[in-house]
């Protein structure tokens, strides 16, 4: 008989996916971008995950906190933020959430860790494949996961596999790096060879007992910082939890790959056969689309004509590939990448050229996510901005005032809480209001829809940094 063991999901949600770049950027990374349908890859990973245990856990950077919020609510999921103050790879985040559940569940607690942005369409094959693992971590084994692979893909790592055990699983005889295409063709050859998923199953115990023996430098400043951690619970009763930064900050960042796994004598590994992917690049991406007669895939608003092998990426306007072959066309509305397939892994290096030359695309996009909604940069000039500002049913923007801009504000949908100065007063669709410079005022919607509204700024500086919050829901003032 099959018993279902409890499981403690933890959802990785670090990383700025800059291979998917112009989509993905440092502020608003691959999973938080709704890339397929509606639904983003974190919301889906949660909607998988969320099954297997009471909670899901995930660790994130501060500045996506209320994104990874979002995300949770989407999902109808439940559990806290790990919020990291730096970046500082997956062991340090793993060991986080160790220490975490070590305190809520205690020692031999089963934790299942995910990478927020991998696309299983199948939820109940991937429960079944993670129920499989529980027998093997229950005994002190660390389980990983491998995906039978489909290709010599040079994409992604390889797990070799050795010994099978009583439990189904099998000792881990090696782990591989990326391989040439010659090497993967003959792995695959030679069979036992699993893609490396990076998806890891552990009791908390056997997790934090191997980073003492392996990675002290980075398990001892993890648990300095989680003892030194502060909670907040929000209104919205979300929990999130920060380590001490200092403390966190002298942890070695490596992933758990290199720092654990590869040295680590009780690595066991299960075969999954089921559709996976990473996600990581734009041939990934592509693949996720059906393909017609001659090999075209198209993705929103895109057209292509006498052309073959084109992927179109186009979810905003029309984009039409006219006898093109063999090319990767990605549309955002503030930048376009044009790209051969064989090409794709090198977007990441584009980014850090683009960042060097201190061009804004390569970090941020026009249209910004913020906790309270959203604003969009439609148009700049000299002393002048212009932005559309969506603002979520019963939200507001923090109380301010700006030294060196004024204000315009039209509302073109919804209803407007307007504070100006000593004054509070509502504003209808079609209606508008004035901010001087200098003048402490604040944006609120009282109502169940979302409020739109164009913004007009002018003056002799227009930079994001001339805010000075007095008040603020979110924690910025």
């Amino acid at each position: 008989m099959t018993t279902t063991s409890i499981i403690h999901p933890v959802v990785l949600c670090g990383g700025s996916g800059t291979r998917l770049w112009p989509l993905s950027r440092q502020s608003f990374p691959k999973q938080f971008v709704p890339l397929l349908g509606d639904k983003s890859l974190l919301q889906l990973t949660l909607e998988r995950v969320a099954g297997l245990g009471p909670q899901v856990v995930t660790v994130s950077a501060e500045e996506h906190r209320f994104m990874v919020a979002e995300a949770l609510d989407a999902a109808k999921a439940q559990g806290p933020l790990i919020l990291e103050p730096q970046a500082r790879n997956t062991a340090a985040a793993m060991a986080l959430a160790a220490l975490w559940a070590q305190e809520a569940h205690g020692d031999e607690a089963l934790l299942l860790f995910c990478p927020a942005d991998h696309h299983i369409p199948d939820p109940a094959a991937f429960s079944a494949m993670v129920q499989q693992g529980a027998a093997a971590a229950q005994t002190g084994a660390m389980v990983t996961f491998g995906v039978v692979p489909s290709f010599p893909s040079t994409a992604y790592g390889y797990i070799e596999q050795g010994a099978q055990r009583p439990d189904g699983s099998c000792q881990v005889a090696r782990f591989i790096e990326k391989p040439a295409a010659d090497k993967a063709q003959a792995l695959l050859l030679q069979g036992r060879v699993l893609w490396n998923a990076g998806i890891f199953l552990t009791r908390v115990d056997t997790l934090l007992n191997a980073l003492a023996q392996w990675a002290p430098d980075i398990l001892s400043p993890c648990q300095q910082a989680m003892t030194a951690a502060s909670t907040e619970t929000t209104a919205a009763q979300k929990t999130f939890v920060r380590p001490e930064p200092a403390a966190f900050g002298q942890a070695r960042s490596q992933s758990i790959d290199y720092a654990v796994m590869e040295k680590h004598p009780d690595v066991v590994v299960l075969p999954f056969s089921g559709q996976w992917s990473d996600v990581g690049s734009w041939n990934a991406v592509a693949a996720l689309q059906d393909a017609d007669a001659d090999g075209n895939r198209v993705s929103g608003q895109g057209l292509v004509h006498g052309a073959s092998n084109t992927f179109v990426h186009a979810p905003h306007r029309p984009v039409v590939a006219l006898g093109t072959h063999n090319l990767l066309i990605i549309d955002t509305p503030d930048a376009v990448l044009v790209a051969h397939p064989d090409m794709a892994e090198q977007v990441k290096d584009v980014v850090v050229r683009m960042n060097a030359q201190g061009q804004s695309q390569a970090l941020t996009h026009r249209k910004v996510a913020r906790p309270w909604g959203w604003y969009d940069s439609i148009d700049r000039g000299e002393r002048f901005q212009v932005k559309r500002i969506g603002v979520k049913p019963g939200a507001a923007l923090s109380l301010q005032k700006h030294h060196h801009r004024a204000e315009h504000w039209i509302v073109v949908k919804g209803t407007a809480e307007v504070t100006v100065g000593e004054k509070t007063f509502l504003l209808a669709e079609n209606e508008s209001t004035y901010i001087p410079v200098g003048q402490v005022h604040r944006l609120h919607n009282p109502g169940k829809m979302e409020l739109e509204m164009i913004e007009v700024q002018s003056g002799s500086y227009l930079g994001e940094d001339d805010i000075v919050r007095l008040e603020d829901t979110y924690g910025r003032a």
